[in-house]
This record gives structure tokens, sequence and C-alpha cells, in this order.
């Protein structure tokens, strides 16, 4: 087993990504005593623990050993990469661990926690989800005064057409007078 010694410099070290499934079903001893194993299998080939984010209980893509849900754990450790094949056997023997994955992340790579990621995500939804609705609000609003306004244009075409058809009303009489001017007109020559 490599363990860091007087010739291990921080130089030789890599940051390592361990992630680990686990049934949910699992009490909560048994859960604590399972993450205690797998922490211990990997400090004790020269792992110093960076962090570790606790995912929870996830549904699976497909069954694994007859779960259907899992507890993940992602585990950040800085070690010497001597290590990583007697971490990895030892892992695939360690009891109640459905799967685990080792990734060599890039140069560079920022540690951000799950939990951290999604309240910022939650936050962004959330100003998403807001900005939708006032845009929902305005579109409603422009749709709602253009309806006025064509009811107001509607109105005003009515009494438009309502006033050239109306004309004042003459009654027999006066219809009868006049045709009685026009008859009696001397100068009139039909």
């Amino acid at each position: 087993m490599p363990t860091l010694d007087e010739t291990t410099t921080d130089e030789d070290l890599r940051t390592y990504e361990f992630c680990v499934l686990y049934p949910s079903n699992l009490s909560q001893k048994e859960e604590k005593d399972l993450l205690a194993e797998v922490e211990k299998t990997i400090e004790e080939h020269g792992g110093k623990q960076v962090s570790k984010d606790l995912w929870g209980k996830r549904g699976l893509a497909y069954r694994i050993k007859g779960n259907d849900e899992g507890n993940f754990v992602v585990y950040h450790y800085a070690l010497d990469p001597k290590g990583l094949k007697e971490i990895d056997v030892a892992l695939r023997i360690t009891p109640n661990l459905l799967r685990h994955i080792i990734v060599k992340p890039p140069k560079g790579y920022k540690i951000v926690k799950y939990s951290e990621g999604y309240e910022t995500w939650l936050k962004e939804r959330e100003g998403e989800g807001e900005r939708k609705e006032k845009e929902k609000e305005e579109q409603l609003a422009k749709r709602v005064a253009e309806k006025a306004k064509r009811q107001v244009k509607r109105v005003a075409a009515k009494k438009d057409e309502e006033a050239t058809v109306k004309k004042p009303k003459a009654d027999k009489k006066q219809i009868s007078e006049q045709l009685e001017k026009l008859i009696s007109d001397d100068d009139l020559d039909i």
C-alpha cells in the first residue's frame, strides 16, 4: 500500500473525484459505517479529503442489485496516483456499495458543492419564472388594450353609419304642401 512518506511531495498529489452510490434503504448507522469505511479506505492509501458533497437520494435510470433509488456522495481527495488501483479494488469489494467511479478533474477545475449549485439554479429559475410571468402579464395587457381600441373603433363607426343613414323624417302634411307648391307653380314647364 503506497502511503505518503518523506519522498512524496505536494506536487505529486493530484485531486481526484470519487462518486459512490449506495442503497437508499440503509439505516442511518449502516450508512454512517459505509461512508466511514469508504473514507478510511481512501485515507489509508494517502488521500487527504478536500471536500465531501452529499447529494442525497436519487432515482436510478435502471435497477442496480434490485434498487430503484440510491444515495450519492461525491468526495474530492488529494492523493498520489500510485494508490488509485488499490483504492478501486478495495471499493469494488466494499459491501453495500452499489457503484463507484473515480475521475481526474481537468486542471483549473473548481469544486462546487451540489447544494450551492442547486440553490443558485433555484434563484435563476425563480428569476426566470418571474420574468416569464411579467412577459405574460404585459402581453395580456397589450391584447386587452388592442381589443378596447377595436371596440371603440366599432362603436364610432356604428355611430357614423347611424348618423348618415338618419335623415329627418318629413311628415305627410309637409310633403303634400311641397307637392302642391310645385304643381301650382306656373313657371314650371313640364
